[in-house]
């Protein structure tokens, strides 16, 4: 356990489930209960693979840990293996929420090239950092001033050329979440992903769908929903799509990018433990085994305090934060298994080595989406 402070006072976070259960469950039985709660890949658990001596090296140096696993698929007589390596990143911000604006951003960026240099000493293909990485998760305080200031072009903007830097450096597509300012647009704010190819080009971008506007999520003072729609990208590496954060409590968002063809999911998210980490290891996972497709499930690390006191309009006491941020990034694979997730406090790199002739293997073994009849629910009025 982890001591932390948040709006209810100290609490003890539960680090690592994962290591409970090595601590109280023997051996023979720890085994069953691994398969029940992460599943199989073919008839086996998914196999972790050892990390190289200097990425190990790194990790301790800059304080973060290290997962990876494997999953395969089975042999096929017309088709070679799409073997993709894949990873995800989850991490703290560095300074005080009230240093200038740019010295927090450089802080995070800095951070962040080094887990992205491990990320290549892995020889990653693709990696998504977690919801607006380049700043706190300051929606909560409903302040337009100064957290707007964190908002840059999609296209231009300085995370953006770090970014294409970073990818091109290491032959890696890379999904940047950010605050999204649209100048062409009157300065619109939107919550935004941006897609970097391998080659440094930006590829595209996707702007979250769905808005939450409960509790201390008041994400609605800032920006909308998007007006992107379902984008499936088209990269060296195979078909991907970014369900930003609340998109994942609606299961048709996820389903949209399944029926456009996705073959990897990101979700990069920011969410505190008293609101959603029950559903954390549920959601993502259902929508990989229903939607046929691995995802890539992103949550950042910390407790991130403001210089003014908010409300939640609960009736409870105003409050600087609004909870510990649990981490717990996992990989869920389309035949339903997944591997042990990171830790809920620590900077970490998770990585999987995924082969995506997988997921057409199981449309044909499962055939939901042969059996889903999805025409008979487009006459369901949007309530």
């Amino acid at each position: 356990l982890s001591r932390n402070t948040s709006m209810s006072g100290p609490v003890e976070q539960l680090d690592n489930v994962e290591r409970v259960l090595e601590q109280y469950i023997p051996a023979a039985e720890l085994a069953e209960v691994r398969r029940v709660m992460y599943g199989m890949n073919q008839g086996v658990a998914p196999a972790i693979i050892e990390i190289p001596k200097k990425v190990s090296e790194m990790a301790e140096r800059f304080d973060f840990e290290v997962k990876g696993s494997r999953f395969k698929a089975g042999p096929e007589q017309l088709r070679a293996p799409r073997i993709v390596r894949v990873g995800i990143i989850q991490n703290s911000i560095i300074r005080p929420t009230t240093d200038p604006i740019h010295a927090q951003y450089q802080a995070i960026q800095d951070k962040i090239e080094v887990l992205i240099d491990a990320a290549g000493a892995m020889g990653l293909n693709v990696r998504c950092l977690q919801g607006t990485w380049h700043m706190p998760f300051a929606f909560c305080t409903r302040e337009r001033y100064p957290w707007v200031e964190f908002a840059q072009s999609a296209e231009s903007g300085e995370a953006t050329q770090f970014i294409q830097r970073m990818a091109k450096k290491h032959n890696m597509v890379i999904v940047s979440p950010i605050l999204e300012r649209d100048a062409a647009h009157g300065d619109t704010i939107h919550n935004t992903a941006v897609v970097v190819g391998n080659n440094g080009n930006v590829i595209g971008k996707h702007r979250k769908n769905h808005i939450p506007r409960t509790g201390d999520f008041n994400e609605s003072t800032y920006y909308m929903e998007g007006n992107t729609g379902h984008p499936v990208f088209e990269t060296a590496f195979g078909k991907i799509a970014i369900n930003i954060c609340y998109g994942r409590h609606h299961p048709l968002n996820w389903m949209a990018f399944g029926l456009n063809g996705a073959e990897i999911v990101f979700n990069p998210s920011a969410t505190v433990g008293g609101l959603s980490e029950p559903m954390w290891s549920v959601e993502a996972r259902h929508a990989a085994m229903t939607s046929n497709y691995f995802v890539g499930s992103i949550n950042r690390v910390g407790t991130e305090s403001f210089p003014n006191e908010f409300t939640s309009g609960d009736g409870k006491p105003a409050h600087k934060d609004f909870g510990h941020f649990y981490g717990s990034s996992y990989f869920p694979a389309p035949d339903a298994s997944r591997p042990p997730g990171l830790p809920s406090t620590p900077d970490g790199l998770t990585v999987a080595y995924i082969d995506l002739d997988l997921c057409r293997q199981v449309k044909h073994k499962v055939k939901l989406q042969m059996k889903g009849r999805t025409h008979k629910y487009v006459q369901f009025p949007d309530h």
